[in-house]
């Protein structure tokens, strides 16, 4: 278990020993999770070593291994093969393992082949501008590797709707800080109760469910603000968001609370589905229950939704 040795690792990284590097990465047989029920994303920036050592006890659904931002160009060929390294050390895991590239002309493409290889759950692809970049995207990454995509610039905000060129692109990531940035926009904005926010989140959310993605609402940079983190959770609760990116383990446990069902809604569901699939059998499909109301097909489906999501 080569991460366990941090300072074997240290050693051959200070002594930029790429080749010794090369050989602990070996590629190894993995069960893909292709589970899209994750409800917290967090951050792991891959020149980390004893945050990689700690992948199997962190409570995240889904660890995005970052060679994007925060690494920096000296780090990145460091950080390409420890990620291989923390792909071939976990070849089943109940996290959903994504490894965030660079864009597919800094890097990423090359990227790309040499991760292939090592079977990520998911590739997430950055500052994506247009179909035709997916699809280059597509052609690289092995088929039994699904395809996210960040959305973070104006072309990309554009061709919400049309991005999903294949069955393979899964989820939507909203960089919200660098879309303002390409929108010109100020940072001021990034407030729960702005509506120019809230309808970026409605549409994000709308659009990405429409195409049949998960969206993924963005980091929430202050970790030390756990109050500023609930509102915006709340909000985005509100508006029918279930996950979102964040860069602390307290934050996924706040991520957890607000993002998850009660038991009492989870019976409730549980309840409408075993009703209707009971009446459907005798050819009722609209009935009046004495706790729940009227349930129908859409209330059903409604309900399947939410056990289909805790799978």
């Amino acid at each position: 278990m080569p991460l366990q040795n941090i300072e074997n690792l240290e050693y051959l990284i200070q002594n930029q020993n790429l080749e010794a590097l090369n050989r602990l990465a070996v590629p190894v047989a993995r069960v893909q999770n292709p589970s899209l029920s994750f409800r917290s994303c967090l951050m792991l920036s891959t020149h980390n070593l004893k945050h990689l050592a700690k992948i199997p006890s962190l409570n995240a659904e889904c660890i995005i291994l970052n060679l994007e931002d925060g690494v920096s160009s000296e780090q990145k060929p460091y950080a390409l093969r420890l990620c291989a390294i923390a792909l071939s050390e976990h070849p089943k895991l109940d996290k959903k393992l994504v490894v965030r590239i660079n864009a597919l002309d800094e890097g990423g493409m090359e990227e790309i082949v040499y991760l292939n290889p090592f079977m990520p759950d998911a590739i997430r692809i950055p500052k994506i501008r247009c179909v035709e970049e997916v699809q280059k995207a597509l052609d690289l990454i092995d088929e039994g590797i699904e395809v996210h995509l960040s959305i973070e610039t104006k072309e990309a905000w554009l061709a919400l709707s049309t991005l999903v060129c294949h069955s393979r692109v899964k989820a939507y990531y909203l960089g919200v800080l660098d879309l303002f940035a390409d929108l010109g926009l100020s940072q001021s904005l990034l407030t729960p109760d702005n509506p120019t926010m809230q309808y970026m989140l409605s549409h994000f959310m709308i659009t990405a469910r429409a195409c049949g993605v998960k969206p993924v609402s963005f980091v929430y940079q202050e970790y030390k603000n756990s109050d500023g983190l609930r509102n915006w959770l709340e909000l985005e609760k509100t508006i029918g968001l279930d996950a979102k990116g964040c860069i602390t383990p307290n934050q996924v446990e706040d991520i957890h609370e607000i993002f998850g069902y009660s038991e009492s809604e989870i019976k409730k569901c549980r309840t409408i589905v075993t009703l209707f699939e009971e009446n459907a059998d005798n050819g009722i499909t609209g009935f009046v229950d004495e706790r729940y109301g009227f349930i129908d097909d859409p209330v059903y489906k409604g309900a399947l939704a939410v056990l289909k999501s805790l799978l």
